[in-house]
């Protein structure tokens, strides 16, 4: 392959990386924000929530993907931005900004997104638990307080299992964030990019996706005109399309993780193509994050009314506001 022609794909991969970036970033704060902002009403305990669509049996999933939301406006405006920096516009980092593009940058990437997995896994758990027939498995369903503990576990957890990427990670003399520790960095390769990004959440989303399925067949073989049923059946409806995407997601960054561990020590041909195989597994890596809110929208039908109930109730403030400022014109 010509250099001309490995000039021409790594200008196109960038390109892409870029494009495609930007808007996704837009994409993905909007969807979050909008996304918080439902699931915040539906976190909130049954008594002050009797006039909105869902029950109190939504309230620990909602809790969960909640975090999962938050957490995935900073991976998005954070870490994404600043992935679009390095391989898009080829910014090389000085040793003064060390601690926020190497080190605080990799820290919020492995720990929000492993929070936000995490999360997600939980809240499939706890639908699964809830939609179940059998009674025993429905009361192991934590409660609202058990939710918020573990909750915080979680979040505690990563940010301590965290720490040693912000200790370790150091910039090279070419710009590079790499690891200073050879211990860790194997550590980190198997440990961060295969085992938790990987195999974990391709195992469970895949064991629960399947159960999820059946799970879905019954409640329509039962077909009961229940609210209740309506209301698990989107529910799992949507963690179960979550799930594939989550799965598709971590296949592809596994599958490069395990390439670069293959090939680290030899000299790569065709490097324009290795490049956009890797930004083509850069995107696909944050559909998780950023498409999450489209992937509620298409499955949910509650959740769609709820967005629409946020832009009408605005709409009605404005009209309602505007009649009173003319009524007050006219008597006068």
């Amino acid at each position: 392959m010509s250099k001309s022609t490995i000039d021409s794909i790594e200008l196109i991969s960038r390109q892409l990386l870029i494009i495609g970036g930007i808007i996704m970033i837009v994409l993905g704060l909007i969807g979050n924000l909008l996304n918080i902002f439902v699931f915040t009403i539906w976190s909130r305990p049954r008594q002050r929530i009797n006039h909105t669509l869902f029950n109190n049996r939504t309230t620990n999933s909602s809790m969960y993907l909640l975090i999962s939301s938050l957490v995935n406006l900073i991976i998005i405006g954070y870490s994404f931005t600043t992935r679009i920096l390095f391989d898009g516009y080829q910014y090389q980092v000085t040793s003064n900004l060390v601690i926020p593009l190497c080190k605080l940058r990799y820290f919020s990437l492995h720990t929000f997104n492993t929070i936000s997995l995490t999360c997600v896994c939980m809240a499939t758990f706890d639908r699964y638990l809830i939609s179940s027939r059998n009674v025993r498995l429905r009361h192991m369903s934590t409660t609202r307080q058990g939710t918020k503990c573990v909750i915080s576990t979680i979040v505690l957890l990563n940010f301590l299992h965290g720490i040693p990427i912000a200790i370790y990670y150091d910039v090279s003399k070419d710009g590079q964030c790499y690891i200073t520790s050879q211990t860790y960095l194997y550590y980190y390769r198997y440990t961060f990019q295969i085992i938790l990004h990987g195999i974990l959440p391709v195992t469970f989303f895949s064991l629960f996706g399947v159960l999820i399925s059946k799970q879905m067949k019954e409640m329509k073989i039962r077909q009961v005109q229940n609210k209740s049923m309506n209301v698990d059946k989107q529910l799992l409806r949507m963690l179960l399309l979550m799930s594939i995407t989550i799965v598709l997601s971590s296949v592809s960054y596994s599958c490069e993780s395990i390439y670069y561990l293959i090939f680290v020590d030899s000299d790569r041909q065709q490097k324009g193509w290795v490049l956009f195989a890797h930004n083509i597994c850069a995107l696909l890596f944050y559909t998780t994050s950023v498409g999450s809110f489209y992937i509620y929208s298409i499955s949910t039908r509650n959740f769609r009314c709820q967005v629409r109930k946020l832009f009408c109730s605005r709409k009605n403030v404005y009209h309602t506001q505007n009649y009173r400022m003319k009524t007050v014109t006219n008597t006068n």
